[in-house]
């Protein structure tokens, strides 16, 4: 394959798994050996299958790629994670609200988007407070915001009314805001603050010509719709919404091994 290729993913639940979203589903003996590529607090918090890990080092280390971690996560909790093989020359933190180079923010990049928010988004307070007003404290566990550019809650699941994430979807909407829910955190972000237009800079720094992507959850919808082919392993808000494009592969595999089937379709597209 002649040309380069920009692979841009998405990290968690994609490439990427906590303890919990493992979704080990054969008997401890059989398990795939594990690498932890995260710790917070020194304390192990996600990894990836040994396989997927040499996976990466060989993707990355084509020199027709270029591998763009793509994260709704803030850049410190981006720069927790300490991947296998050649360092990214880029990233996209904050759901495209940031493009690192090198592991620096670029402040043009960052502007560009700051002014965007600003023309055609209702403000991150107004929004911050629906959220205080409006979430249960019965449920609700944390309330954050993720660099000064969009809302999460940490709730508990099992207490969530099944209606109130739908609801809120409802009443951001009209004011330029979308509504995910992935595990145990629903994020409410501006509808231009997107994973597509950040990797589209990357596309336009680099002169690629191609765009390969992975995601879960419904804020990689957009980023796979641009790609020119994409992945979605068989979990997540995507799978469960049985979402599909056509130039889209959904795959069955769920958990870490998701990711590891990620990769290796990757890694056969750029061949």
């Amino acid at each position: 394959m002649t040309g380069t290729t920009v692979v841009a993913s998405d990290l968690d639940r994609t490439l990427i798994y906590s303890a919990a979203a493992l979704a080990l589903d054969v008997p401890d003996h059989e398990a795939p050996r594990l690498l932890c590529v995260e710790t917070y607090q020194a304390r192990p918090q996600s990894f990836l299958t040994e396989a997927a890990a040499a996976l990466l080092v060989e993707l990355a280390g084509d020199p027709g790629v270029v591998f763009v971690p793509t994260t709704t996560r803030t850049r410190e909790q981006y720069l927790r994670i300490n991947f296998p093989g050649p360092s990214a020359r880029y990233a996209i933190c904050a759901n495209g609200g940031h493009l690192l180079v090198d592991g620096e923010t670029d402040h043009d990049w960052h502007a560009s988007v700051r002014r965007a928010l600003a023309a055609d988004c209702a403000s991150l307070d107004e929004v911050k407070d629906h959220l205080r007003r409006s979430a249960d404290p019965a449920w609700l566990l944390k309330e954050r915001d993720a660099e000064a550019l969009f809302a999460y809650l940490v709730v508990d699941r099992a207490l969530l009314p099944e209606a109130w994430p739908k609801e809120l979807a409802e009443w951001a909407e009209p004011r330029g805001w979308s509504v995910s829910l992935q595990g145990r955190k629903l994020y409410a972000v501006p509808r231009p603050l997107t994973k597509s237009a950040a990797v589209a800079e990357v596309v336009r720094r680099t002169g690629a010509d191609r765009v390969l992507s992975a995601g879960d959850s419904l804020l990689d919808a957009d980023l796979l719709l641009a790609a020119d082919r994409g992945w979605r392993p068989g979990h997540g808000e995507l799978a469960a919404a049985g979402w599909s494009a056509p130039h889209v592969t959904a795959l069955a595999t769920e958990g870490v091994r998701g990711g590891e089937d990620i990769l290796r379709a990757f890694l056969a597209a750029v061949r």
